[in-house]
């Protein structure tokens, strides 16, 4: 199993507690990306990719040319959290300001903040899916002066040590790492300077779909790999796998 560096730290707790239940189970599990899972699956060195946004068109066809067949399994759904130093002194944050600091339109706090101090962006590279998630929900590209991470712990202990940072992770990794409290306070987003706004941590509005930031989470498996992938993602589906899901800091999709 490769991908997204978003549902990593949950793969890997859930892979642990399955083979305490069945010793004879063996999965090897890395990171890296929503795009390297993919690619893994392509190429042959993976069975099943973790990915945090669904399959390009151009995907679709390198499968289809390669005569490669996927099973797709959303097994859960993610909120992606905006984190800022907990000294900067700002709360929330509205959608189209938030665009204007991720494209380098806005360079100062002081423009959206009581506080006269250059931002500095810390995201994730290209072939991220939380990359690419952001960048389509702001409908917009990214300042080539933002830093690029490779992977959510990376950017929470740089926002850790500078107070002029912003960076985004997913949500459940945030709160699996107990980052909040830590020198990281967690933006709430609103999609209109007027507008309400709603924190990725808030289960209420997740489950009324308030939150501007929040997406399902995939899993493609290569077809040929069913037979031996299907008792663990058997597992993930038990009411045991969707506590661990749920405790991670995700949310379950009933369909």
């Amino acid at each position: 199993m490769k991908g997204s560096d978003t549902e990593v730290n949950l793969a890997v707790n859930l892979a642990e507690k399955y083979t305490e239940i069945n010793p004879d189970f063996s999965i090897a599990i890395s990171g890296g990306g929503s795009g390297l899972g993919i690619t893994s699956l392509l190429n042959g060195q993976a069975d099943i990719a973790n990915s945090s946004r669904p399959l390009s068109a151009q995907e679709i066809q390198q499968f289809k040319d390669a005569g490669i067949e996927l099973r797709t399994i959303v097994f859960a759904e993610d909120a992606t959290a905006f984190i800022v130093h907990k000294a900067l002194p700002i709360d929330e944050i509205d959608v189209n300001s938030l665009g204007k600091i991720m494209n380098g339109e806005v360079t100062n706090w002081s423009e959206i903040a009581d506080v006269d101090m250059d931002i500095n962006i810390y995201g994730r590279q290209s072939s991220s899916g939380t990359y690419s998630f952001v960048k389509n929900k702001l409908k917009t590209e990214f300042t080539s002066s933002a830093k690029e991470m490779t992977g959510n712990a990376q950017i929470i202990e740089s926002v850790k040590t500078d107070k002029t940072g912003i960076g985004y992770v997913g949500a459940g990794y945030l709160l699996h790492d107990s980052a909040e409290g830590n020198d990281i306070k967690i933006l709430k987003i609103k999609e209109t300077p007027t507008s309400t706004a709603y924190s990725p941590l808030d289960l209420a509005a997740i489950n009324q779909n308030l939150y501007f930031f929040q997406r399902p989470l995939y899993q493609f498996i290569i077809e040929k790999s069913w037979y031996k992938v299907k008792p663990f993602i058997d597992f993930e589906k038990s009411d045991m796998g969707k506590k661990m899901i749920e405790e991670h800091g995700y949310y379950i999709i009933e369909k």
